[in-house]
């Protein structure tokens, strides 16, 4: 590494307030957009879901509502009904085939526009472009030694994970990943990781 981890911490802190804020105004009428169309079902249009930040600091990660309103009681229902269903989220956490997923937030999922309003996130300093993805707190167990390593960093939009293969990887990859990345961090491998963001988010692999 070039820069030592404060410096770079720094122009990466610059960085993500620059292009964020060039990314909302850039993309607000693709916003506004997706918003509508998120809003014809009848519920919000943002979901705020409680994550864990940096040094285990709690706070609400912004998006598009993907799913129902009463996804909560859809999920309990089909966890109760299907063995291989709760067997599947037992072990990530994520359904293939969720019930709760809007015809809207498919196609939000599929196209990770759903993201999109985490840049808010980043201008609120408690999330950065590139780093692992946020933890739920539920979950955070699963990540064993590693927990304290990854909640060091900043959690990302994107990252590792998300360029490599996302949700169609083993969670022990996932966390493999995101350690990798908390302990190797740097400007190249940021680079590396943006660059390859787009041609992930084409092929759509794991987004569900």
């Amino acid at each position: 590494m070039t820069l030592g981890f404060k410096t770079y911490g720094v122009i990466k802190a610059g960085f993500d307030v620059v292009i964020a804020s060039i990314l909302l105004i850039s993309l607000l009428p693709l916003l506004v957009f997706v918003g509508v169309a998120v809003s014809l079902d009848g519920g919000p249009v943002f979901f705020r879901h409680r994550r864990l930040g940096q040094f285990h600091k709690p706070f609400n990660v912004v998006k598009f509502r993907t799913m129902c309103v009463d996804a909560e009681q859809r999920l309990a229902a089909l966890l109760d009904a299907s063995p291989d269903a709760r067997a599947e989220w037992q072990a990530s956490r994520k359904l293939k085939n969720d019930p709760r997923v809007t015809r809207v937030g498919n196609f939000l999922r599929r196209t990770s526009l759903d993201e999109l309003p985490q840049l808010l996130n980043v201008l609120r300093c408690e999330m950065s472009l590139v780093g692992p993805r946020p933890i739920v707190a539920a979950e955070a167990s699963n990540f064993g030694r590693h927990l304290d390593e990854i909640l060091s960093v900043k959690p990302g939009i994107t990252g590792l994970w998300q360029v490599s293969g996302r949700s169609d990887l083993r969670y022990l990859r996932r966390v493999a990943l995101e350690a990798t990345y908390a302990r190797h961090r740097n400007a190249i491998l940021d680079l590396y990781i943006l660059l390859m963001t787009p041609a992930a988010v084409l092929r759509a692999r794991g987004a569900y």
